[in-house]
Parts: C-alpha cells; sequence; structure tokens
C-alpha cells in the first residue's frame, strides 16, 4: 500500500525531533554534570540531576561483556518492528503513528549512544523520595520510549475493543 507524504511527516517528524531533544540534552547532561559527583537538586530532592552511565537496559538489565552489543542488536530488531508496524498501522490512526515514533525515536536515542561510547547510555534524569526510594535515573529517550509504549498498548487496546464482538441479548 502507498503511503502519502502527509503520512510520513508526524512520523518521522515525531521520530527526528525526539532523537534530536535526546541527543541535545544528553550532551548538555555531560558538558555539565560530572560522573560521580552528588547529585544536583532540581526540585528539592524529588528531582536532581546526576550523570550515570548505563551499559545495561532499564531497571539495570545486564547481560555481562555482551551487554552492548546485545542492547544494540535489540534496539535494532525493535526499530525494524516498529517500522513495519508502522506501515502496517491505519493511516488514519494518529494516536498509533504517534506512539510508534515516540517509541522508535527513544530507541534510536539510546541506541546511538551504545554505538558512540562503550561507557553505554547516559542517564542524567534522578527521581525520587531521600536516598531508599528513588526510580532509576534515565533520560528523554527512556520517557518517550516509556509514553510511546504506553500509548500503543492504549492504541492496541481499543482496536481489539473494536474489533470485540457485540454482545448478544
Amino acid at each position: 500500500m502507498p503511503r502519502s507524504a502527509d503520512r510520513r511527516v508526524p512520523f518521522w517528524g515525531v521520530l527526528a525531533v525526539t532523537v534530536l531533544l535526546d541527543r541535545i540534552t544528553k550532551m548538555i547532561a555531560e558538558s555539565r554534570l560530572v560522573w560521580g559527583d552528588a547529585p544536583i537538586p532540581v526540585i528539592g530532592d524529588f528531582t536532581r540531576w546526576r550523570l550515570v552511565y548505563n551499559t545495561g537496559a532499564a531497571f539495570g538489565l545486564h547481560l555481562g561483556s555482551y551487554s552492548r552489543w546485545a542492547f544494540m542488536l535489540i534496539a535494532c530488531v525493535a526499530v525494524v518492528v516498529l517500522y513495519k508496524m508502522w506501515r502496517e498501522a491505519d493511516v488514519a490512526d494518529r494516536f498509533r503513528q504517534l506512539a510508534l515514533a515516540f517509541v522508535a525515536g527513544g530507541a534510536v536515542g539510546n541506541l546511538i549512544d551504545r554505538v558512540l561510547s562503550a561507557r553505554g547510555v547516559v542517564d542524567f534524569i534522578d527521581m525520587g523520595i531521600g536516598e531508599g526510594l528513588r526510580w532509576p535515573t534515565y533520560n528523554v529517550a527512556d520517557i518517550a520510549v516509556t509514553c510511546g509504549a504506553l500509548a500503543l498498548a492504549i492504541s492496541l487496546w481499543r482496536e481489539d475493543a473494536r474489533r470485540a464482538p457485540a454482545p448478544t441479548a
């Protein structure tokens, strides 16, 4: 099925802006923060800037010496799958288009970090309460992946609800 130019612009535009924002914020974080230094409070102790290099994946998932290459491969496969999902998605389903663009943009953003440096993905947003109740440090790409995945799940759930047969009386 041919794709119109107006369909491509939102997906590729959102993906590009997501990657650009991710790269810019990571460059700022690396130029202003020092790895290993104490976190800098932004909103009290709840939100802090702290430079961390994550060689694993979400929530500290790590595969030893193969982590960098394994997660690069996983990210590449994910981007291909997301692209195929976008190609097959209903042109009118803008919500799904945006969801797929955010997930793909976040995946590409973190993939770029893995390709450019063996140190890992640059994370710098640290949120939580005190030292014991903190969320893992993350970045703009992680926000895009999380929000996009949630939106994609909602989109798929709505599609399933539309396809479900109406209850009989």
